[in-house]
């Protein structure tokens, strides 16, 4: 049996790959996450990479309408899978697993407090153009 703090990472685990999908932490998550679920080996590794493609397929494919229960459903799903790979590690490499999915995790956080792009067009005259930027975007007309 699992102690809460680590049935606690699985779940912030699972939430973090959910919350990777489609951004630009992805690739490190779903490579970070393959290899810990992988252990190793490169069949289970690269099986692990083509899972996590498909929940990322799944969760781009949700209409707006279910996004937020598909997204919990594939969280734990993920949370459910880095519960039983924690638990079934000799407590050795518990703590090695645990450690490679609190760097995910803080993977994802990091790029969730990536600075803003900011764009200042100050007296430019524009027709028909568009600047664009990655993350949130807010545009203010003067």
């Amino acid at each position: 049996m699992l102690v809460e703090a680590l049935l606690a990472l699985a779940a912030a685990g699972g939430g973090a790959i959910v919350q990777a999908a489609g951004t630009d932490a992805w690739n490190g998550v779903r490579s970070g996450i393959a290899r810990a679920l992988g252990r190793g080996e490169a069949a289970r590794e690269n099986s692990e990479l083509e899972r996590l493609d498909r929940t990322r397929a799944v969760l781009e494919a949700a209409s707006e309408g279910e996004a937020e229960r598909v997204q919990a459903a594939q969280a734990a799903v993920w949370q459910s899978r880095l519960e039983i790979l924690l638990e079934e590690l000799p407590e050795t490499q518990r703590q090695q697993v645990a450690e490679e999915i609190r760097t995910v995790i803080e993977q994802v956080a990091a790029a969730g407090k990536e600075a803003p792009v900011h764009n200042d067009f100050s007296n430019a005259k524009f027709e028909k153009s568009a600047v664009q930027g990655s993350g949130t975007q807010h545009n203010t007309f003067n």
